[in-house]
């Protein structure tokens, strides 16, 4: 099917933001689910935010108030936007999808990342002091 495609990754400041997209399309908007993950150099790969075509949203505890994950149907693309960046949030962001009833009618936080069937290359984001 469709290659996620993410953009928008780069150097910023501490407490400065960033916008990630990743373009999905070609499937069903009836059915999806999908996610940004990220992993650090010497970190376990974890789930940063999630949602489904359910309208369930879910963030990490430690991205709570700062990164906003949202979908814009029109544009076929996934958001997430990062405020208030901070040090720990320097990893490589990936863009995840999956279209399949088995599993996006899963609790959206209770979802693996291994379990998504559709994944981007990775874009870097590097928060400075």
């Amino acid at each position: 099917q469709v290659q996620p495609v993410e953009s928008g990754g780069g150097s910023v400041q501490t407490g400065g933001s960033l916008r990630l997209s990743c373009v999905v399309s070609g499937y069903s908007y009836s059915n999806y689910c999908m996610g940004w993950f990220r992993k650090a150099p010497g970190k376990e790969r974890e789930g940063v935010a999630g949602l489904d075509s359910k309208g369930n949203i879910v963030y990490e505890d430690s991205v709570k108030g700062r990164f906003t994950i949202s979908r814009d149907n029109v544009k076929e693309t996934l958001y997430l936007d990062i405020n208030t960046a901070k040090p720990e949030d320097t990893a490589m962001y990936y863009c995840a999808a999956d279209f399949s009833f088995s599993l996006c009618s899963r609790n959206i936080a209770a979802i693996e990342a291994a379990d998504f069937g559709y994944w981007g290359q990775g874009t870097q984001v590097t928060v400075s002091s």
